[in-house]
């Protein structure tokens, strides 16, 4: 272990940094099926991050995941750091409480969980080559990362909200409903913008592809690339020969009143999506199957069913009213216990029994059990969507239905059941296929090659740690406002709080954030009596120079350059209605700026939508009903704010910034400490509650000076993680 911590930290070979940020995630015994979010995502994180860091040419992999201190839940989760191979690494940072949440409700918490993952990264002293995102929380992550550091971004979805909504509304739900419970638009809003970021874009199937993000704005099928999963052959092999029954075998056996007939498998979470009920309606309504088999059911882990969340509650009490409708005690087990070390001997006892495995869900994205099955040799019996059309397209190890259509569900399972020969041919091809196409190693062999060529293409600009003579290199802590309707606007305040700013020495920075132009938003500090800032954030966080010379930083305009086509841009919005140029003093060359008539011009939507389809990548800033500002994806003030923390070596949690209006919110969100002035602009209501913003009574300058006593800034400098 020495050895390969040494080679990680000198740099040598691949550093690919996974961010998978909910479920709970260990490197031993996952608790697969506990919850809807401890699944097949957290399980392929750790096997991905195990086989990259096997690969020769991988030096570190470090699998980053949310930190979780609950009784609830087993103490493993609440350790920061925990190994998973010689190079690779379980890293848990705090994300917003430190109890066990459901993934809908992380959104608030994201920004701070961003910033933890930049500073341990930081704290590795390596650039990551890669930055992998697993679903859409870790998007909304993974972007922020990437932006910051010049990192090709690399995302996997697992599963999407567009297509998820699709089903739940086929099933009956209400959009309010289902906005209500899964927070699907705020979800969908991240797929979108992780797809505009992303260099990469893995899926499991082409179909996913196709027909799946081909659902959204960003679809750029040049930009995706196909990558089945792999599954551990060594874990995952047929029964020996005269092998002894597992102990698992006894738990099943207690509920079957012959169970020594072929068992008719299903393994999964207690989710909706996975369509437990139709397997049970197929096996209840096929007299010969459920004469001549056995249905298990294995749905997770419970103690008491009332207990559970509602999702898994409703799923089990359905399962269980309609094996009581069809009276099929003695022919359906359903154990409420299960771990991670008996799936592959459930497996093993459906090919000992000559039984069929069956993934009945709704949506597939890929169908990873099917591939556990196959390699214990079980044929299979699986929807006929996304994953499993291409696993028995490469196996030919089962047949494909139709998931709500029970009756051809249970015809379909009676044909390979009652068929020997036919059983035989397909769990022999099923072993075959599974070797040849998913396999861990030769899935790590592709997706090195895929990073190699990014690495490429990306050219990235790597900012250097170098730290400039002065006073920003003597700081340990800064103080950044936004300027009007903040910083200006009482004479009184403002002039105590400069006078403050002189009496605390010089470990302090004093930084503006402005919408402003440079010119302008020096000449209103001129006549307000402010001393030129030593950061002056501008232009929306287009440009940052350093004062008193007014020095601009180089590095921030190549970093944010990053996909900018400000001509490509400038003719899309001239296109359309109600949209005309600023004057020339009010463009940049990473800001267009625009007049709207809100009366004649597309919704901010539709102009966001339209960006999207031409390939377009800008920050969309909208304000007033007037103005319309354009600027890079990597550019705003949060993204500035945090450029010149990493820069200049300041913490995060000791920079305290300041703002009125919705502008702000984004460097006011995360681990900064952020202080609402008494003024400030109705959109800011939505971030009061969040521990690391303080909303104050004074207005302007009188605000800033009042979170400056309560954050304690120039003593302790303290407040709890977010």
């Amino acid at each position: 272990m020495k050895k390969t911590q040494s080679k990680a930290r000198q740099g040598e070979g691949l550093y690919i940094v996974l961010v998978s940020v909910h479920g709970l995630i260990r490197a031993e015994e996952l608790e697969l099926g506990r919850d809807a979010d401890t699944g097949g995502q957290t399980k392929y994180v750790v096997e991905l991050a195990r086989a990259l860091a096997a690969h020769p040419e991988v030096g570190r992999v470090d699998l980053i995941t949310r930190q979780v201190i609950d009784a609830k839940v087993s103490d493993d989760y609440a350790e920061p750091e925990e190994p998973l191979a010689e190079n690779a690494w379980i890293i848990r940072l705090p994300c917003g409480p430190r109890r066990y949440l459901r993934k809908e409700t992380l959104w608030p918490y994201l920004d701070c969980f961003a910033d933890n993952a930049l500073r341990h990264v930081r704290s590795v002293g390596l650039m990551p080559d890669v930055i992998h995102s697993h679903y859409a929380d870790a998007g909304y992550v993974g972007t922020r990362l990437s932006n910051l550091l010049g990192v090709p971004l690399v995302h996997t979805g697992h599963s999407l909200g567009r297509v998820k909504r699709e089903r739940l509304r086929e099933k009956g739900l209400k959009d309010e409903d289902i906005e209500s419970r899964y927070n699907m638009s705020r979800r969908i809003e991240a797929e979108e913008e992780t797809l505009a970021h992303a260099y990469r874009v893995v899926a499991s199937t082409q179909q996913e592809v196709e027909e799946q993000y081909g659902l959204y704005d960003h679809y750029r099928p040049e930009r995706m690339v196909v990558l089945p999963p792999g599954t551990d052959l060594g874990r995952f092999s047929p029964p020996k020969p005269r092998e002894r029954r597992p102990a698992v075998w006894q738990e099943l056996a207690r509920f079957l009143r012959e169970p020594d007939l072929p068992l008719v498998l299903a393994l999964s979470r207690p989710d909706e999506r996975k369509n437990i009920p139709t397997l049970i309606e197929a096996f209840a309504g096929h007299d010969k199957l459920r004469e001549h088999a056995n249905l298990v059911v294995v749905a997770g882990n419970r103690d008491a069913i009332r207990d559970l969340d509602k999702g898994a509650r409703e799923v089990l009490t359905e399962v269980l009213l309609r094996i009581d409708e069809h009276d099929l005690y003695g022919r359906v087990a359903y154990p409420k216990h299960h771990s991670a070390d008996d799936v592959p001997d459930f497996y093993r006892l459906v090919t000992r029994s000559r039984g069929v495995f069956v993934n009945p869900a709704l949506t597939e994205p890929f169908g990873l059990t099917l591939i556990e099955a196959a390699a214990c040799g079980a044929p299979i019996v699986a929807t006929r969507d996304g994953g499993p059309r291409d696993i028995v397209g490469h196996c030919h190890n089962g047949t494909l239905v139709d998931p709500l259509d029970a009756r051809a569900m249970g015809e379909a399972i009676w044909k390979i059941v009652s068929d020997r020969e036919q059983w035989k041919k397909l769990s022999e091809s099923g072993l075959k296929g599974v070797r040849r196409h998913y396999a861990w190693e030769g899935h790590a062999e592709k997706y090195i090659r895929q990073v190699k060529s990014l690495r490429r293409e990306a050219s990235r600009y790597r900012r250097g740690q170098q730290r400039l003579s002065g006073k920003l290199a003597r700081a340990d802590r800064a103080i950044i406002s936004d300027i009007d309707n903040t910083l200006l606007g009482d004479r009184n305040s403002l002039r105590a709080l400069v006078q403050r700013l002189k009496d605390e020495g010089g470990s302090v920075v004093f930084g503006i954030a402005t919408g402003r132009r440079l010119d302008s938003a020096l000449q209103v500090l001129q006549e307000w009596g402010v001393p030129t800032p030593d950061l002056l954030i501008t232009s929306v966080g287009a440009e940052v120079h350093y004062g008193p010379e007014i020095t601009p930083d180089q590095g921030w305009s190549q970093h944010i350059d990053h996909r900018w086509d400000r001509e490509g841009l400038k003719e899309q919005l001239l296109e359309l209605p109600g949209i005309e140029l600023q004057p020339e003093i009010d463009q940049r060359r990473h800001k267009l700026s625009f007049f709207v008539d809100p009366d004649q011009a597309p919704s901010m939507q539709e102009i966001e939508r339209l960006l999207h389809q031409q390939d377009l990548h800008a920050n969309i800033i909208y304000s007033h009903d007037r103005f319309l500002d354009l600027l890079p994806a990597r550019a705003s003030k949060g993204f500035a704010v945090r450029y010149f923390a990493d820069k200049w070596g300041i913490p995060l949690e000791r920079i305290l910034v300041a703002g009125d209006s919705g502008n702000d919110e984004d460097m006011l969100r995360g681990s900064t400490l952020g202080v609402v002035v008494g003024n400030h602009h109705p959109e800011l209501r939505r971030l009061k509650g969040f521990q690391r913003i303080y909303f104050a009574r004074a207005g302007h300058a009188g605000g800033i000076s009042e979170g400056l006593d309560h954050f304690e800034f120039f003593g302790r400098c303290d407040v709890l993680g977010e």
